[in-house]
This record gives structure tokens, sequence and C-alpha cells, in this order.
């Protein structure tokens, strides 16, 4: 109820938009603050899902035979029934959304005509039936699963149903879209485990759980990387909206200070959380105060949401006089002038998902070394070498001026997709991070709950990371995407989005770790290959990786010709020449990875024969060359048993 009220307070201090410059009546009173209403329900509802399933997950311990234990089965249900209100709170809003964009009355919207009419044009209700889609899953899933393994996969799906609306938002269109929609991607991601998380934990101590100092404390490190991931996430979303100077005289950079500040209380309260709270829990059984600071802590978090849904509402401040440029309208930014070297290799533009990604894993896999080295074990540096080239070549595809121009022209794209999916996943491969992580995390203990080294042998040894890689399977997925994505017109379409971009991106990353891994990597894999078989797999992949750049250079009709033409760069003229272009980057790149996983089994293979011959060595002389002399012995045998003949 708070949330609602402050959310419905601050629409009615702010005003709405001004439909007039659309040529359209305003909606309803009723439906613009139902709209709002609405859209906090769903987020409350979202919130309470994730942070369950959080909890079931990673903050209390499972039982021996892999299901959730009591107080996880207590969360997944709370997580379903959260579901269920997240799947009405969806509908409901992507009805009053769509009322909202076209100027109408709710109750305009059971008239189907009009319904489908909106939402086939207007992106934002489209968004919140996606994400009813995920609710409803999500629902049916909490009532069906009861092993660790399911919840856990639940869980990751269920973050994925605070993405749709964050990329058809306010952050979604104007200028640099692309970083505004990518900064409230972490920023809606780490308030909802941030928000739901702590809601868990308080229900938990509520219930007076034997677990609660368990939870207390894994919690309290993911609430930690949450208030910095929500602080600097909501910085990079207000200054691409409003500039510093005027941010105190509009109503949305008000709303921004309002709730920074709300923000900035919840960091002092969760640093009481982590001082004295959690200490008590952990140290002696004394739940009284992270209940009492956890429940003032929901409280704001509540009227934080309520400023949040507020900010959805309220339209962001137009500063300038410029129209956009067609370039900045389609992918959030103009470029300078045609892609020169020097451009593609200086003209950065920060991508937050996987430049942040990049340099984090690259902070994590240094930090484990670290902690190797510190315990006095060796790892090789060549390991070290490749896993940081390999995150060094995700942060300059997707960040350099390869990044910048690969949503505009077809052949940087290709040349992004080929770095992508071949020669990054090929780095990663051979850094053998999951070998590092189990070294450098030590087990959990035979009575102690599983840890961070327990979770992932389970990813790992699981039935889906068996079924990815399967050597059949992989090079479906690794080749078969191909043509699928460039030829079925999916391409086409995806063009258009962000968040396309974003998925494509993921695709080929985790598509080729998946095809990489079980062929050269370091790390333990669910299935592995001969050396002979590995080679041959890669081999069969060639002809088809060749086949796919002839097909584009000689095709005669352009892959997203309308996203190209609506684009419309004066530098490039012809639009099949460019897509000729890329089809001859593919066709000549697809050999450099052959090239690289050639070299890198000849060597694995080198080094097994050495290791077999050293554990050969060692035997022998472990047993005084007993084999040897039995050897001997029966040729000697053999030549008196010759001689004895000839006499």
């Amino acid at each position: 109820m708070l949330a609602t009220f402050v959310a419905i307070g601050l629409v009615a201090l702010t005003g709405v938009a001004d439909y007039s410059v659309l040529g359209i009546e305003g909606p309803e009173v009723l439906t613009g603050y139902g709209t709002v209403v609405t859209r906090l329900l769903a987020d409350i509802a979202a919130v309470v899902c994730i942070g369950s399933l959080l909890l079931a997950t990673f903050l209390v311990p499972p039982q021996r035979t892999g299901l959730v234990g009591a107080d996880g089965f207590a969360a997944l249900r709370t997580a379903g029934v959260a579901a269920w209100a997240w799947f009405i709170a969806a509908v409901a809003a992507a009805l009053y959304s769509a009322a909202d964009a076209g100027g109408r009355g709710a109750h305009e919207m059971f008239d189907p005509t009009v319904l489908v009419g909106l939402v086939s044009a207007v992106e934002q209700p489209k968004a919140w039936l996606i994400t009813a889609s995920i609710a409803l899953v999500l629902a049916l899933g909490c009532r069906l699963v009861l092993s660790w393994q399911w919840t856990a996969l639940l869980f990751l799906f269920s973050i994925t149903g605070v993405l749709p609306v964050a990329f058809t938002g306010h952050s979604a269109s104007g200028g640099a879209h692309d970083l505004a929609t990518d900064s409230l991607v972490f920023h809606l991601v780490a308030a909802a485990l941030w928000v739901g998380g702590l809601i868990a934990v308080v229900a938990l101590g509520w219930r007076r759980s034997p677990h609660i100092g368990l939870a207390a404390r894994r919690f309290s490190s993911v609430a930690l990387a949450c208030w910095v991931a929500m602080a600097l996430s909501g910085l990079v979303n207000a200054f691409v909206r409003v500039s510093p100077a005027s941010i105190l005289e509009t109503q949305y950079g008000l709303l921004l200070v309002g709730k920074a500040t709300a923000l900035a209380v919840l960091g002092v309260f969760g640093h009481q959380q982590r001082s004295r709270a959690v200490r008590a829990v952990v140290e002696r059984g004394d739940r009284r105060q992270l209940l009492q600071l956890g429940g003032v802590e929901v409280l704001i978090m509540f009227a934080t949401l309520g400023i949040s849904a507020a900010l959805s509402r309220t339209p962001y401040p137009a500063e300038g006089t410029e129209e956009p440029g067609t370039a900045e309208v389609l992918i959030g930014y103009d470029l300078a002038g045609p892609p020169t070297l020097a451009r593609l290799l200086f003209d950065w533009r920060p991508d937050l998902i996987y430049g942040t990604v990049a340099i984090a894993l690259a902070v994590l896999y240094l930090a484990g070394v670290r902690r190797l080295r510190r315990r006095g074990d060796p790892w090789p540096v060549g390991r070290t070498v490749a896993w940081l080239s390999g995150c060094a070549s995700i942060l300059i595809a997707t960040s350099s001026g390869i990044g910048r121009y690969a949503p505009a022209m077809f052949s940087v794209h290709m040349g992004l997709h080929m770095i992508m999916s071949m020669v990054a996943p090929i780095l990663l491969a051979l850094g053998g991070a999951v070998t590092l992580a189990l070294r450098a995390w030590r087990p959990a203990g035979k009575d102690n709950p599983p840890g961070p080294r327990e979770w992932l042998l389970t990813l790992v040894e699981s039935r889906l990371a068996r079924i990815l890689t399967q050597p059949v399977v992989a090079l479906v997925l690794f080749v078969g995407s191909f043509y699928l994505l460039y030829f079925s017109g999916l391409f086409g379409f995806a063009l258009n989005y962000h968040s396309a971009h974003v998925v494509m991106n993921a695709h080929f990353l985790l598509v080729g770790y998946a095809f990489f891994w079980p062929l050269i990597g370091i790390d333990p894999a669910p299935r592995r290959l001969p050396a002979l078989g590995r080679l041959g797999v890669m081999f069969v992949s060639v002809p088809f990786h060749a086949f796919f750049g002839v097909i584009l250079m000689n095709a005669t009709t352009v892959v997203g010709r309308e996203f190209y033409t609506n684009i419309g760069l004066p530098w490039v003229t012809d639009l099949l020449t460019d897509q000729q272009l890329g089809g001859g980057m593919a066709w000549a790149l697809g050999e450099i990875p052959v090239l690289l996983v050639f070299t890198a089994l000849m060597v694995q293979w080198a080094r097994a024969d050495a290791r077999e011959a050293r554990r050969i060595d060692r035997r022998a002389d472990a047993t005084d060359d007993e084999d040897l002399a039995a050897y001997n012995a029966m040729l000697r045998q053999l030549a008196e048993q010759e001689q004895h003949r000839q006499r």
C-alpha cells in the first residue's frame, strides 16, 4: 500500500505526458493511474517471486537427495503464488499501457479490435504480454519442480521476466537509448535481487528457520553487490536523460533525486545490517535486529518502487533543439563517417552489458589466480593469457569501433559475429576457468551446506550441460544458427531492436563456448571425445561455414534490406556489395578458428603423450623395471628352447 500511495501521489504532483504532440487526446485519469498501479503491483510480485527463488536456490541448503529442503520448499511455494500475481498484474498492465498509449479508456480494451490494434502498434503492451508469459511458466514450474537443479533453472529464468519492459520503456526511446537501456537492465535486475532477497530473508527469520544465519550471511554479500550495481547504473541512466545542470529544474530530475536519496538511505541500512544484524544472527542466533532493520528497509524499498513507478509515468525532459538523426533514432547514436581502420580501433562506445561482463570475468579470474598463488599452488601462465585475451576480444568486439558500427553495417556486424562466436569462445575454453574456480574455492565439507564450488560442479555435471555438449547437438547449434538467423528473416526483424542485438551476442558467445569446450577446453566436460574424434568434429564444421560465406557472397537479395535502407548511411552506396564483403569475411575468417583449434589439439595431444610417457617411466622406476626384466627372461627362455631343439 505504501508503494501505491507514493506512486499515485507523485504522479498526481508531476502530471502526465502531453499527448497533444501526438495528435490524440490524453487517456482518462483512471487509465493513467491504473497504468502506474498495475506496473507497481507487477514489480512487487516480480521481486517477491525472484527473491523467493533466490532463497530456495542459494541461501538455504537442499537435502542430500538433491531435493529442496523445508525452507526451500516454502520459498518455492511463495514464489509460485507471487508468480500468479505477477501474471495477473502483467496482463492488466498490458491492457492499461495499451489504453494509455492510445489515449483511450481502459474499458475500451475489452473491444478485441481496439485491443489488437493497439498491442500490435505499441511495444510496451507486447513487452507486458511477454512478461506475463514468463510469469505463467514460473507459476506452473513452481508447482511441478522439487529438485534443486530445476529450482536453480527457474531462478535464472525468472530474471528474464524483468527484461522485456526494460527494453521498451522510457530508456528505449530517444538518443543514447543503448546506454540507457543497458544501464536500466542492470538497475532492474539488481533491484529485483536485492528487494526480493531481503523480503525472503526477513520471511525466513519470521518463520524461525534454523538456517537464518546462513541465509543472512550469504545475502549480505549479494545485497552489497546489488546496491553498488543500482547506484552506478542509476547514475548512468540519469545522466543519459538529464544533464546535471538541470536536474533540479525538472519534475523528472526531482524524482531522480528522490530515488537517489532513498537508495542512499537504503545503503546506510544495509551497512547496519551487515555490521550489526547479520553478525548478531550468525554469532548469537539473535534475529531481532535483522527483523527490525529488515522491516524498515523493506518499507523504504517499497517507497523506492513507488518512485520508480512514478518515473516510468513521467516524461523525461527534452533537452536541446536539434532533431536526432536517423542513425541516432534507430541505434541510439550517430556515426562520424565511414568505418576506417582508425575508427574501428579507436572510436569506442562502451557496451555496458558485455563490456562490464568482460571486465568482471577478467577481474574474477585474476582474483582466483592470486588466491592459488598465495596458497603456493601454480597456475599456467598460458591459461591466464588465453582467458584475458578472450575477455579482451569480447570487450573489443562490443565496445570498440567494431561494436559501434556493427548495428548499422552488415559487413562490420559479421566481423563482430566471427569474434563473438569463434575467437572469444576458443580463448575462453583454453583459459580453464572452471578448473581454476574448483581449485580456488574450498569444498564446503561433508556436514556443511553446499557452496559455490558445489553449485559449479552441479552445473557442469547437469543434464543440460551433457545435452548441450553432445557433439551432434553442439555442432547443429553452432552451425545451424548461422543459417537460421540470416536466411529465415530473423536477422531482419532483430535489426530493429536493441534487445535483439543483446540476445544475438549472448547466443553467439554461449553456443560457441558450448561447441569448443568439449573439443579443446581445459575444464572437465560432461562429454569428452578422443583427440581424433574432436579433430573430426571440427573439420566437419568447416564446409558448413565456408558454404555459408559463399551463399552470402553470391546472394542477389539483401538480408535486412528494409533496416539498412532506412538508416541510409551515405558511404554504403550498395547494400549488396556490403553484404558480399560480410560473406567474404565469414568465409575467410572461418579458417582462423580451425588453425587455432588444430594447434591447440596438437599441443594437447603432445602433452598427453608426454604425460603418459612420464607415467610409464614412474611406474618402471617404482617396480625396478620388473616388466622389462620379465620380458628379457621370456626372451632368454625362448632362446634356450630353440637351442635345445637344434641339439
